[in-house]
């Protein structure tokens, strides 16, 4: 069966378990705290040795980390990813921008206000403005397209809809987002993803 190493409190975490119910697969969910160190263990460190969850035990032992490898992996051949080389390059670029634009400045900020206890106006201001820009990206995103990749719910959906759905624990205000509100309604909807 798999295996999932994974903090209830992290989007990254939280993508693993809702591909893996939503495609109906059956694994083991193996609680770990960021927040006690759990991941700095050494015992941790051996299955993987960046620190980091989620890490998923594949049924044959291998490991795999990384939130968005580990949801392409359960969800390759089903309807969470594009029938078209085109779609899944779009798919595969909303997901790297995930990592790179988004998660970075919306998670942090998320992180440091509701498990650092920082007030949201000491935020670097650097910080808030890119959580501002990848907000605004996604809400026009939004506004001409039902999904990210064309009219069904895809992982690029899945992955974004983690930390979105959560900015305002950032201090970010969704209210000004009504196009984003909208979408990440439609994705819990078609997710099924509940609190």
């Amino acid at each position: 069966m798999l295996k999932v190493y994974g903090d209830s409190i992290s989007g990254n975490c939280l993508k693993v378990r809702w591909a893996a119910d939503f495609l109906g697969i059956e694994y083991e969910w193996i609680e770990t705290s960021v927040l006690t160190g759990e991941t700095r263990s050494p015992a941790f460190l051996a299955i993987n040795p960046a620190g980091q969850v989620p890490v998923a035990i594949l049924p044959d032992g291998r490991a795999l980390a990384q939130s968005n490898a580990i949801i392409l992996y359960l969800a390759e051949g089903t309807s969470l990813v594009p029938k078209t080389s085109y779609g899944v390059a779009k798919m595969l670029e909303w997901l790297f921008w995930e990592q790179y634009s988004h998660e970075p400045y919306i998670a942090v900020a998320r992180f440091q206000v509701r498990y650092l206890g920082r007030p949201v106006a000491s935020l670097d201001a650097e910080l808030v403005d890119g959580g501002c820009r990848a907000l605004q990206r996604l809400e026009d995103s939004v506004k001409t397209s039902k999904f990210l990749v064309g009219e069904q719910v895809t992982l690029a959906d899945l992955a974004l809809v983690a930390y979105t759905r959560t900015a305002g624990d950032g201090g970010f205000d969704l209210i000004v987002y009504s196009s984003l509100i909208d979408w990440v309604a439609r994705v819990e909807d078609a997710l099924a993803i509940a609190d």
